[in-house]
């Protein structure tokens, strides 16, 4: 299914169309919704996969389909009416840009929002929200300011083209505008809900969970970069020289490293999913250090998928720069991919924090600390 996918049979339609009627985005929505109620680690080695193909088309799987995850957080009416219908594709930001007025049964919703990832062919769009009451922020127990997100249907909003990036192009990571939308209490949650759904996968934290599916993207890319370097290595001829690119120890020492950091980032990204899950599954509440194990092997996976990549494009040579190549629009994607800020180099700070006995309840993770 994959590789017909990956096919340049048709348009930008065909290949979202191919990928609704295969269920990908319904991965992890519950089997009650139409979904195939996958585990993390499936839904990691889903988007590792199309990743290796195509990075735009793993990062859209990764955001359409791991929005799944809030079919567990929203009134049972308003995960039916979202995640119910086989052609569900969200998308959003969880970024609390926008501002949700208080109204009676709802909020009124207004507000601009960027990296909108694949919003050229959702149906619903999900907006991280400050909530003002009276004209004025409404804090939380705690005093900081109450964060919600809301779901939109995608036609309430407008899409601002926005994307022109060096990366990730084919992402369609616009903004979207919505301008006094009233939005209904049952199709908003916060990070902080109980879970309304019993699956284990619904007691995972959000932002823990995300980590591990958005560092599959660029260990995908990295694959495809290793890929790409084999079959090349194997016909270039370097200039001055009278044997195939791969009969240099460079060229051969360059794919050995890059092999060794995709294999091992991957597998401590593996190991560390599988032993959350194996921790939710018998019923146990994440520690902080589940957490940040979760953030770290996220983190150094992508990571060390952007080294192997460099590592590749440089040991290429010359023809690396040329766009027929593939080498440099995978440097332009692992790159984009590893910006997020789950995976950024922040986390190895936040990681040593937990690893020297330090608080950490006031990072920028604790808003999603249930």
């Amino acid at each position: 299914m994959l590789m017909r996918l990956s096919a340049n049979d048709g348009s930008r339609v065909q290949l979202v169309d191919g990928l609704v009627e295969a269920g990908i985005f319904k991965l992890l929505t519950p089997r009650a919704l139409g979904g195939a109620g996958a585990s993390p680690m499936e839904f990691c080695e889903v988007i590792e996969a199309v990743s290796a193909i195509d990075g735009s088309t793993g990062w859209c799987v990764m955001i359409g389909g791991g929005f799944g995850q809030f079919a567990g957080l929203l009134s049972a009416a308003a995960a039916q009416e979202i995640f119910g219908p086989p052609s569900t594709v969200v998308s959003g930001t969880f970024r609390p840009v926008g501002m949700a007025q208080l109204a009676p049964g709802g909020y009124l919703v207004n507000g601009q929002w960027p990296l909108a990832s694949g919003c050229s062919h959702a149906t619903w769009l999900v907006a991280g929200c400050r909530v003002v009451e009276g004209g004025q922020p409404r804090l939380s127990a705690a005093g900081r300011p109450e964060l919600r997100l809301v779901f939109l249907p995608v036609d309430c909003a407008t899409i601002v083209d926005t994307w022109q990036t060096g990366g990730l192009r084919g992402t369609a990571s616009h903004d979207f505008v919505v301008r006094d939308y009233f939005v209904p209490q049952s199709r908003t949650c916060s990070f902080n809900d109980s879970p309304i759904r019993p699956e284990p996968l619904f007691q995972l934290p959000v932002i823990a969970a995300f980590a591990p599916w958005v560092a599959s993207v660029p260990l995908g890319i990295a694959r495809h970069a290793i890929e790409l370097f084999v079959a090349f290595a194997g016909v270039k001829t370097p200039t001055w020289s009278q044997a195939p690119l791969r009969e240099r120890a460079t060229a051969q020492a360059a794919v050995g490293r890059a092999e060794g950091l995709v294999q091992s980032g991957r597998a401590f990204l593996a190991e560390t999913v599988r032993e959350t899950w194996a921790a939710v599954t018998g019923g146990a509440a994440l520690s902080w250090e589940q957490r940040g194990m979760m953030w770290l092997a996220s983190t150094q996976a992508a990571t060390q998928a952007v080294q192997a990549v460099e590592l590749l494009y440089s040991a290429a040579g010359a023809s690396a720069v040329y766009t027929n190549a593939g080498f440099e629009r995978c440097l332009r994607d692992v790159t984009a991919a590893a910006q997020h800020i789950v995976v950024t180099p922040t986390n190895f700070e936040l990681a040593g924090q937990l690893a020297l006995g330090m608080d950490v309840r006031q990072s920028v993770w604790s808003i999603d600390s249930r």
